[in-house]
């Protein structure tokens, strides 16, 4: 494993009874990279995911983070080493405060009359509120409900939140699935400013076009196994999108389309 390596799956599989999630997939995240995992739905990106994050333990292979091999007991021991997950569903509370689930978990606290430990809201909304316009977001109040915010600002909270506790490698989980163009481009800005601040990140993604304008390099994964891991120098992205599940098939109906309408 090369020093400039922060992370390393080194012929990892994972089986599930008969069942086989991953088949021998090797990946290294270099320090300061935005990798791209690629594929289709079934490809195996969750189950990838959840090895990652210390949810699984690799059934074959290597697992090491700073050139030491580790097999996680919890993702709490990820996230110990600074492996920070952020899954579709957010792990955010829409009826609880900006400022509360910001720390949820690991709220500051103070001597309520010098002697009862209670949140120190003050000082947790003040943290929020500025570690969220650094990522480029203005809550109008710290107080405000979490289900007032879009969809890309929930992402970009839960990322926010995850850098500020530590996270040395972000782990995004389709982040932009489910949002616009505009919030879309907001999550990728703010993963180019995770970037900039030295942060290793893994975007899962089944767009590709999301992934290329942000990614330094790609893994494609299909049916539980690597494709390979090409650079961006290495590749084109209508390249990747023909070495993704359904790619070729996409390009070919995209064809009859336009001779139809030709016609």
């Amino acid at each position: 494993m090369s020093a400039d390596h922060i992370l390393e799956l080194d012929g990892v599989s994972r089986f599930f009874g008969t069942v086989i999630a991953l088949q021998d997939v090797t990946l290294r995240l270099k320090r300061g990279e935005v990798h791209c995992l690629l594929g289709d739905n079934g490809a195996g990106k969750s189950t990838l995911i959840k090895t990652l994050a210390g949810v699984h333990r690799p059934s074959r292979g290597r697992y090491l983070v700073e050139g030491q091999e580790v097999r996680f007991k919890s993702p709490r021991e990820a996230l110990d080493l600074g492996i920070a997950t952020v899954y579709q569903d957010l792990a955010l509370v829409p009826l609880m405060s900006v400022a509360r689930n910001f720390f949820a978990g690991r709220e500051p606290r103070r001597k309520w009359l010098g002697l009862v430990p209670v949140m120190d809201t003050d000082l947790a909304g003040r943290v929020a509120t500025e570690k969220l316009a650094e990522m480029g977001i203005h809550v109008r109040s710290p107080d405000q409900p979490v289900g007032t915010m879009s969809g890309g600002e929930r992402q970009c909270l839960a990322i926010a939140r995850a850098i500020h506790f530590g996270a040395r490698v972000l782990i995004l989980d389709e982040p932009t699935a489910a949002l616009g163009v505009k919030q879309s481009c907001k999550v990728l800005e703010l993963i180019h400013t995770a970037r900039g601040r030295g942060i290793s990140v893994i975007f899962i993604t089944h767009n590709v076009h999301h992934a290329w304008p942000i990614g330094d390099s790609f893994t494609l994964l299909n049916r539980g196994q690597s494709m390979g891991t090409f650079a961006k120098g290495e590749t084109t992205k209508e390249q990747v999108l023909d070495m993704m599940a359904g790619g070729t098939e996409i390009q070919s109906l995209v064809e009859r389309l336009e001779g139809r309408v030709a016609a």
